[in-house]
């Protein structure tokens, strides 16, 4: 497949233009949380949860890639996970790795050492 200017630039515009509407809905969803009487601090931490849920299940519950698509670190996203009292451990799908000492050690590398 080739791609063309014309193509990248209508993508530029395609995605300029769902910026704008996510920024126009979220401009109506302050003024209706304005309206309703919800503080600042509850917007930003509602805001915050919700957020970071959404990339968490994205990630499928995997901390660091969470932490790298919203640009933090992952200790940081672990800590502000705990301030918001979220359970990120729900999210995971699958089975996690063994830890390294439940792994069997062969021979060959017991003889090397």
């Amino acid at each position: 497949m080739i791609v063309t200017c014309e193509d990248v630039v209508h993508w530029d515009l395609t995605e300029a233009k769902e910026r704008g509407v996510v920024k126009d809905q979220l401009e109506a969803l302050i003024l209706q949380m304005y309206k309703n009487g919800i503080t600042y601090s509850e917007g930003v931490c509602e805001f915050k949860k919700r957020f970071i849920l959404t990339v968490l299940q994205d990630c499928k519950g995997n901390q660091c890639k969470a932490a790298r698509q919203l640009g933090m670190h992952r200790n940081t996203l672990s800590r502000t996970i705990a301030e918001l009292k979220l359970d990120a451990k729900g999210l995971r799908h699958g089975t996690r790795r063994p830890p390294r000492s439940a792994h069997a050690v062969s021979m060959d590398r017991t003889a090397a050492r």
